[in-house]
């Protein structure tokens, strides 16, 4: 069986539970082991006892680096009863630093490691001096790995590429809905169009990090009086909200649900609403310009209906399809004219085309993550199962 030891940036992050899983299915053992956002360490994550590097705070990035240098001073110890992995995967910058220190401490010191990188950070993409060093570290760092794992083409394309700054095969992994289910369920019906003078909802759920998307939410349900209504849940990132609670709450037609279990409360969450925010202006014209988030494979898995911006890589992405509402300004008046007039026939319209999509473009299942597995041991010199058999 491949042993992946798998570090990762965020304990607490739903993401990194997906992946856990997804790495598990596909027949890999792996051992967890990373930083925490939370203050108290965390015990479990899915099945594993993750091994704790010690608490990070989201935006500090001077304390994140002394974390990480900490870190790897101790990583020997950390790691002692940890058997020698086949692969080992860093997920961010960080731990792709501490993902080469950790292959130099087990024997040999020739296991491949893999670069998880699913955000680019605006700090690596400036022309500063930090941002020039952050670099140059990464392309050192990147020298050594033998894989890419990244979710968008467009990170590929304007920063890896762009800047050169690895020189490794890539594997394109997309944020897809993960279902493992041999007979998988149908899409809730729930998505239907309001009746009796009931209003249209949109969702908003996942990371809640943009305040420009607050906040023009906000003008535009009040614009509607009532004929919209904003249901977000989720992870508020109170650094970018000082008040996010006192803005929800003073909103009449925005509410905050809280978080939820990814995937197991997707088909509930989103078939309450009947349209997804996939809009995201956190880094405008970087990073948030470039995703291929969460939301928008999960808003359509589950028969929603997508907003995004035409002038980006999800807009992109929905425009070949012919899918969804794009905005071609961030706007009221831009939004209204796009859902203001929304009627029933309208709307059924656009589900339907969302609905007569391949399921794959918005699931990962077992094969994928059989794949997903089988590409990893491709890196090594681990025999498949099978391959074991006709050995013997």
């Amino acid at each position: 069986m491949l042993h992946i030891l798998y570090l990762v940036h965020d304990l607490c992050d739903p993401a990194v539970r997906r992946r856990v899983i997804m790495l598990q299915a596909g027949g890999a053992k792996v051992t967890l082991a990373g930083f925490r956002r939370a203050e108290q360490p965390v015990v479990r994550v899915e099945n594993l006892t993750p091994i704790d590097l010690g608490h990070t705070q989201d935006g500090k990035f001077a304390q994140r680096l002394l974390a990480v240098a900490k870190a790897a001073l101790s990583l020997g110890m950390k790691l002692k009863g940890v058997g020698r992995p086949d692969v080992i995967i860093g997920r961010n910058l960080e731990m792709l630093a501490l993902a080469q220190r950790a292959r130099a401490q087990f024997q040999g010191g020739d296991i491949p490691v893999v670069y998880e990188c699913l955000d680019i950070h605006r700090l690596l993409l400036g022309e500063t001096t930090v941002s020039r060093a952050l670099r140059g570290a990464e392309r050192l760092l990147g020298r050594r790995s033998a894989l890419l794992v990244t979710s968008s083409p467009a990170f590929q394309r304007n920063y890896f590429t762009r800047f050169r700054q690895i020189d490794a095969p890539v594997a394109l992994l997309q944020n897809k809905v993960l279902e493992l289910a041999e007979q998988p369920a149908d899409p809730a019906a729930a998505n239907t169009a309001p009746a009796n003078n009931q209003p249209w909802r949109i969702g908003w759920f996942g990371a809640l990090r943009c305040r420009k998307s607050l906040e023009l939410l906000s003008a535009f349900t009040r614009r509607m009086e009532g004929r919209f209504e904003v249901v977000l849940r989720g992870r508020p990132a109170y650094r970018e909200f000082a008040d996010f609670d006192r803005l929800v709450a003073a909103e009449p037609h925005i509410r905050f649900e809280g978080a939820y279990r990814n995937p197991e409360d997707l088909a509930r969450i989103y078939g309450e609403v009947h349209f997804s925010w996939a809009i995201d202006f956190f880094e405008d014209g970087l990073n948030s310009s470039w995703l291929l988030p969460n939301r928008l494979y999960e808003g359509c898995r589950h028969g929603t209906v997508p907003i995004a911006m035409r002038q980006t890589e999800t807009g992109r992405f929905l425009s070949d399809r012919h899918l969804g509402l794009l905005l071609d300004e961030p706007s009221v008046d831009a939004l209204q004219a796009c859902v203001g007039a929304m009627d029933i026939e309208a709307y059924t319209a656009a589900r339907n085309r969302v609905g007569a999509e391949d399921r794959g473009t918005w699931v990962c299942d077992l094969r994928d993550c059989r794949a997903l597995v089988e590409r990893l041991r491709g890196l090594t010199c681990v025999k498949t199962p099978d391959a074991i058999l006709q050995a013997a």
